[in-house]
């Protein structure tokens, strides 16, 4: 069955980084919680490739930033809606947001969903 999958690429101030894996591990949880099947975060370690437009540049990140991509896979659309849902009235997601310093800004997000287009790997 194919899944849908967020994806999301975000900058990170590099002072901040330890603060922020501390949150995305907790907000992990909370998304597999409510139903996500998978969620990964990584962080950018070669950022250039002639003839693109590099992660950094899209974002706008600064030197003094990590770049993030990540992706929270679910078994579909409608999983993912109701995951949405869920975790946007779940009181712990504000919770998280405001006692942390992590130096995530959602303005600098670019974020999208997707249905799968190529045949899934074989177990």
């Amino acid at each position: 069955m194919p899944h849908y999958v967020d994806g999301f690429v975000h900058p990170i101030p590099n002072d901040c980084l330890e603060d922020y894996k501390h949150l995305a591990t907790t907000i992990a949880g909370i998304w597999k919680e409510y139903g996500a099947i998978d969620y990964w975060e990584c962080t950018g370690d070669d950022m250039q490739l002639e003839g693109t437009r590099p992660f950094p540049d899209v974002i706008n990140a600064n030197d003094d930033e990590t770049v993030l991509f990540g992706w929270v896979v679910f078994e579909s659309r409608e999983a993912r809606d109701l995951a949405n849902e869920k975790v946007a009235a779940d009181p712990r997601m504000g919770e998280l947001m405001s006692a942390v310093e992590s130096g995530f800004d959602a303005q600098r997000m670019a974020y999208g969903g997707f249905q799968s287009f190529l045949p899934q790997r074989q177990k």
